[in-house]
């Protein structure tokens, strides 16, 4: 790979994995318009680790504490905590992906890949995003997220499996029709974002596995590190300024991104 495509690719990944527009659509769209030939099954692994270990890192105080109390819970159910209870919310928000994942994993590998889809759900979940920010109460923190609360979340989670929709996006689009602030869906959504990544990079990781493809060892840990820095910082500013900026601007790149798609193929 070139050093230029690595650096876009990479960036592109850490960037729209957690921002609310679409980090399958933009890997899907860049290769096309920038003219690169597909970056391979290798470098998505590649940049899906760097990802992972930026949010991992992130959340790494939290991630600690909801594992030890939500184990500890398994020995002894009355010492339950905030912790623990949002450990078992997270489980079962990443139910549907896993299910909706596998049972679809052929059909968004071929035909929802297409511009036409990815421009449609660009548009189309933007504006249910730019509704559940106007409308939503956002009153509520991620600790009060009870188990329907998580399970629509779950669902919409699923929904992200096509292209354009947006994992972080639609997540956190649930999270404010349900009432969470700005900062808690999104918190919500990057801590689920942990075992779906997880998931997502095991599946990839299982086909890289029985691939015949070479792998340039450099590029992938080029990409990797390129990705966690990345992801890192977007996470970081993205929680910092959230409250404040509101959503409109990632609805407004998302209306503009499908509109220009739509003028290209049409």
């Amino acid at each position: 790979m070139e050093l230029l495509q690595i650096f876009i690719l990479a960036a592109l990944q850490g960037l729209t994995e957690f921002l609310p527009i679409s980090s399958s659509a933009h890997l899907i769209l860049a290769p096309r318009v920038i003219g690169y030939a597909d970056q391979g099954l290798a470098f998505d692994v590649a940049v899906h680790v760097g990802t992972l270990a930026a949010v991992v890192g992130y959340f790494r105080h939290e991630v600690i504490t909801i594992s030890s109390d939500y184990f500890r819970s398994w020995a002894n159910p009355d010492i339950r905590s905030g912790a623990s209870r949002l450990g078992w919310m997270i489980i079962i928000a990443t139910l549907p992906v896993g299910l909706f994942g596998l049972l679809m994993k052929s059909l968004v590998e071929t035909d929802l890949r297409s511009p036409m889809v990815i421009a449609v759900t660009t548009i189309g979940f933007g504006i249910l995003l730019l509704i559940a920010d106007r409308y939503g109460r956002r009153q509520r923190d991620e600790y009060s997220i009870r188990w329907p609360d998580a399970l629509i979340i779950g669902l919409f989670q699923a929904l992200a499996v096509i292209p354009g929709t947006s994992r972080s996006g639609s997540t956190i689009t649930a999270g404010l029709f349900l009432g969470l602030t700005r900062k808690a869906a999104s918190r919500f959504s990057f801590l689920i974002s942990i075992p779906t990544i997880l998931m997502s990079g095991g599946l990839l990781t299982l086909d890289l596995i029985h691939s015949d493809a070479p792998v340039d060892w450099s590029s992938l840990m080029l990409g990797a590190g390129l990705a966690f820095i990345t992801a890192y910082l977007c996470i970081h500013y993205f929680l910092r300024f959230i409250e404040n900026i509101g959503m409109l601007p990632f609805v407004v790149y998302r209306l503009i991104l499908g509109g220009l798609i739509l003028l290209f193929i049409l």
